[in-house]
């Protein structure tokens, strides 16, 4: 027995002796860069692509068998344009683990690696004629089985990749990526056996917008036969800009593991952290969960919790989102105490939201439920109505994602206000919006901006901002069909009670109608409507019974008018600001009102004491006399609109001394106005009628009355001619009667 081991052991160290001579022989011997211009030859002839080696190639048998090579270049298909390239590379298997069908590679080393990858308009792409055909769909085997049955294990030593470039460009969209000074580190790569990452790259596309450069450190571990994934101690960090974001930094770290076969995903102590600064506003946020174990059955874990903060000029706004003890499965889970607490700080105020809901729903259903919701709102601020504010509301929220559907009903305290409302949303592309809301009141002008000294008017020398024009591209893609109902209204120190609007908007054109409250002793009753595509309005309403002082006074702070009658507008204009849509208003309009007054002059005293008027006096200019107004018992007129200026011709003011009668135009559209009027004065001190034509112009803010005199006197002048050939006329008539009577008494004598 001894006899037969010994002579085996001389035979096989014999023949290792000999496979050792041949390797060292081959090595000695054969030089493979005489045969760079068969290769560059044949790649030229099969794949008419240049290749060019110039560097050295070298060949090393033992103890691995490898290869080494300098600088390789591959052109592009029928050109000279470079394709691929690489400064150096080389790899290399240890020898006798290949004879037991294992494949263990000592170190794998790439440096100054480039590529260039285009997908052309035809749909092709520049490595097309590479790959060659596709290969008939082999039988399915292990991943780890070799021909022969037995398993073909493989183990990397390491793998060092630097100064990696590479790059992909789509004709089709414009789309480029590119992957710039990339670098990778590995420790060994074997099936079970755990091993380091390091990797680093500059990662760059237009496709999103992205200029991002990343670095991970991990150990991974993975397990074939199990088809198990591992990362333990992740890494993560990531500097630069993505999408409209900038000074974007992002970290990651924790572990994990993946079973995708099983559809397991299990996370231990991983947290996200991510900062950046979008416009103006610069935002931060962490993510953090300290275990959640997810499988296609079941899924369990200590909660997710997410914090989020905003900084910008409206304020700084701090967010978190608590989901604690999540049990179920894809087909049903529950959150039993969801809750979201929202913080916002401001110059002047600072307000709190509270959200707290039971969170159930289903995964493969895409369907969640907010069943108890609660939210609680709480604000201070100097200038909020009693400096402080708390409201409440309750009710819930249903979302079917698969059918692009949430829908909401909610009832208690907002603000000021007790609310009840309803809201559905019906598919996310192109939403349908459908809501119902009930107000009982609402004070509108605390939250509103504060206007200036600058907004009210401009100072000598100082230039008016240009005016910004108003966007409603928004109109364009909304569907929202709904109706408000406000017991009581004050918005811009306008007050209206009842009202009730109505909307219904689709394909850029809302129509709103009933548009009707009860207002400043009277009602408002009409319809109007908003195009987005022409950027045109309409407006038809008719005012009943309204007490005008107060309302214009409230609305424009105009004290120009009084009385209580009806108003009745149908207007229309096109534009994109506001004073576009003032200069092209078109339509008509009508007033009448009754015992009123016309106020900042008082016409009546303007013909007191004619008798000491002299025939010198002239025409003369008057301005607003606020504590002077012209008491009247009715009002009537009709304005006709054209591309902003308002012309009435059928002026009829009444009161017990006078009748006023005019004609003129009202330029909305510049803010002035030219009007002539004829005051008829019913009674003088004289016992005679007067006409007195009047002029109003200039600006609403500060118009002019010019006050025609003269004509009034030559009016009473033509009057007083007239009485005298009446009486002279009369005197002579009575003369003459004396002097008949008198020729008949003597003729009866």
């Amino acid at each position: 027995m001894n006899r037969y081991l010994k002579y085996g052991l001389w035979a096989f160290a014999g023949l290792l002796a000999s496979v050792a001579a041949v390797v060292i022989y081959v090595a000695l011997t054969f030089d493979p860069n005489a045969y760079k211009p068969q290769v560059i030859k044949a790649v030229k002839e099969s794949k008419q692509r240049t290749i060019k080696l110039d560097g050295d190639i070298k060949l090393h048998f033992f103890p691995s068998i490898g290869v080494s090579l300098g600088k390789v270049s591959l052109s592009e298909f029928q050109s000279e344009q470079e394709f691929a390239s690489v400064e150096s590379a080389s790899v290399s298997l240890k020898l006798l683990p290949l004879l037991v069908k294992q494949i263990v590679v000592d170190e794998v080393t790439v440096s100054g690696a480039k590529a260039q990858l285009i997908k052309y308009k035809n749909g092709k792409t520049n490595l097309d004629d590479l790959l060659g055909k596709e290969a008939a769909p082999a039988a399915p085997a292990s991943p780890n089985a070799s021909e022969g049955g037995t398993p073909l294990l493989f183990d990397i030593a390491s793998v060092q990749m630097d100064k990696t470039a590479l790059g992909y460009s789509d004709e089709t969209t414009g789309a480029r990526y590119s992957v710039q000074d990339l670098s990778l580190k590995t420790g060994r790569i074997a099936n079970g056996i755990p091993g380091k990452i390091d990797f680093s790259a500059h990662i760059q596309s237009n496709q999103p917008r992205l200029d991002v450069t990343a670095q991970v450190k991990t150990t991974f571990t993975f397990d074939l036969e199990k088809k198990l994934y591992q990362v333990q101690g992740l890494d993560l960090q990531a500097n630069g800009a993505a999408l409209d974001i900038t000074g974007l930094a992002v970290k990651a770290s924790g572990d994990a593991t993946v079973q995708p076969a099983t559809q397991e995903l299990s996370m231990r102590k991983f947290t996200l952290d991510a900062n950046g600064i979008k416009g103006k506003n610069r935002f931060d946020a962490k993510l953090d969960a300290p275990g959640l174990n997810l499988t296609k059955d079941k899924f369990t874990g200590d909660g997710i919790a997410l914090n989020a903060g905003l900084e910008g000029a409206f304020g700084n706004i701090a967010a978190a989102l608590s989901l604690p003890a999540i049990e179920g499965d894809a087909r049903a889970f529950r959150v039993n105490a969801m809750r979201l607490d929202v913080d916002m700080k401001q110059a002047e105020q600072t307000f709190k939201l509270k959200l707290t809901s039971p969170l159930t729903g289903s995964i493969e259903a895409q369907q969640f439920n907010l069943s108890d919701l609660r939210l609680a709102l709480d604000a201070t601020g100097d200038k909020l109505p009693g400096k402080s504010i708390s409201s409440e509301l309750n009710g819930s929220v249903q979302a079917d994602l698969g059918r692009q559907s949430i829908q909401a009903n909610l009832a208690g305290g907002l603000l000021q206000s007790q609310i009840k409302a309803k809201a559905a949303v019906n598919n996310f592309n192109v939403p349908m919006i459908r809501y119902d809301l009930e107000i009982d009141q609402f004070d509108a002008d605390p939250y509103l901006p504060k206007k200036t000294a600058e907004s009210k008017g401009l100072g000598k020398g100082s230039a008016a901002e240009p005016e910004q024009p108003f966007d409603l591209s928004a109109l364009k893609a909304l569907n929202i069909e709904g109706s408000l109902r406000i017991g009581s209204l004050k918005a811009a120190n306008l007050k209206v009670a009842q009202l009730h609007v109505d909307v219904k908007a689709r394909n850029g054109l809302a129509d709103i109608a009933p548009l009707s409250a009860r207002l400043y002793q009277g009602s408002v009753d009409g319809k109007a409507s908003v195009n987005a595509v022409t950027s045109s309005f309409s407006l038809n309403e008719r005012f009943t019974g309204v007490d005008t002082a107060p309302l214009l006074k409230d609305a424009a702070d105009l004290d120009m008018v009084e009385g209580k009658g009806n108003i009745t507008l149908d207007l229309a204009a096109r534009g994109n600001t506001v004073s576009a849509l003032k200069k092209g208003l078109n339509g008509k309009a009508s007033v009448e009102l009754a015992d009123g007054a016309i106020k900042g002059i008082n016409l009546n005293k303007l013909v007191q004491g004619l008798q000491n008027l002299s025939k010198d006096t002239r025409t003369q200019t008057l301005g607003v006399d606020k504590n002077e107004k012209t008491e009247f018992s009715e009002f009537k007129a009709t304005f006709k609109v054209r591309n902003g200026v308002a012309h009435n011709d059928d002026l009829s003011v009444k009161s017990t001394v006078m009748r006023l009668t005019g004609k003129g135009d009202i330029d909305i559209g510049r803010d002035s106005l030219d009007y002539n009027a004829r005051v008829i004065f019913a009674k003088t001190e004289q016992g005679k009628t007067a006409t007195l034509p009047v002029n109003v112009s200039g600006s609403f803010d500060d118009p002019k009355f010019k006050v025609d005199y003269g004509a009034l006197l030559a009016d009473v002048a033509r009057q007083k001619i007239e009485d005298k050939k009446d009486q002279l006329k009369q005197d002579a008539g009575n003369k003459a009667r004396d002097e008949l009577k008198k020729g008949l008494k003597g003729l009866f004598k």
